[in-house]
């Protein structure tokens, strides 16, 4: 399996929210060991990609295949137990339990590529290199700590599972400063240990330093995608589907 292999694949992917269609045919994909970011305005339609890629949608169509199997039909639970990790916007940590109570419920079992070579393996220890934070308060309930805390610890708790790909909703949206810095070098760390990630973002200045590739949404559909580099020079498309 070559470093270009493709984890995650959605072709022609429409979903909706009751009766209103959010998303329009969109087609991406994501390669091992690679960070792309689905950029958009608010409203736009990337958290609902996200959720329509693990199956968090009653209502989706189109295909959707990780590791070479289709997904497009599968529960979350199935997709995450596979692999694909996600880390929704809402930082949903469990409050009344404790930071290393937190990551426990995680756990999952280490994995390997289908080249035989080890996926990587998470263990509270490595985390807490990683998230320093998370490392001085082991014992603190999740109820008790700060919005970008919890947030470190949803990301840490999805890596307990040894996830291939990680679905990553908005990493930098409403932390502190200090906060995106450490998430942006997470996913560049994440990235150099062969973890690929599909984030959602707005923030430009955050996206270019960590993606490689970008897709750009507008009302559901993928108007645009290229190098990130090239939409960092492309004033006209930013212009058209980012600046607020």
């Amino acid at each position: 399996m070559s470093s270009h292999e493709v984890l995650l694949e959605a072709k022609a992917l429409c979903a909706w929210y009751g009766a209103a269609q959010i998303l329009y045919d969109v087609d991406l994909d994501v390669r091992r060991g690679e960070v792309v970011a689905l950029m958009g305005r608010n409203g736009a339609g990337k958290s609902t990609t996200l959720k329509a890629l693990i199956g968090m949608l009653a209502k989706r169509r189109g295909a959707v295949r990780f590791l070479g199997h289709d997904i497009s039909k599968s529960e979350p639970h199935h997709a995450a137990r596979m692999g694909l990790g996600f880390v929704p916007e809402d930082r949903r940590v469990f409050t009344d339990l404790s930071v290393m109570e937190n990551l426990e419920v995680g756990k999952q079992p280490a994995r390997r590529w289908a080249d035989g070579t080890d996926a990587p393996l998470w263990t509270p220890e490595r985390l807490f290199k990683l998230f320093p934070n998370l490392g001085e308060m082991p014992n603190r309930p999740g109820g008790r700590m700060s919005g970008g805390e919890q947030q470190m610890l949803t990301v840490a708790r999805t890596l307990m599972g040894n996830p291939y790909l990680v679905l990553l909703d908005e990493p930098s949206e409403g932390v502190a400063p200090v906060i995106v810095e450490q998430m942006a070098n997470m996913i560049l760390e994440l990235k150099a240990q062969g973890v690929s990630i599909l984030l959602s973002e707005q923030n430009m200045h955050f996206a270019e330093l960590v993606s490689d590739r970008a897709y750009v949404l507008e009302k559901g559909q993928i108007r645009y995608q290229a190098s990130m580099a090239d939409l960092a020079a492309n004033d006209e498309v930013r212009r058209a589907y980012l600046s607020v």
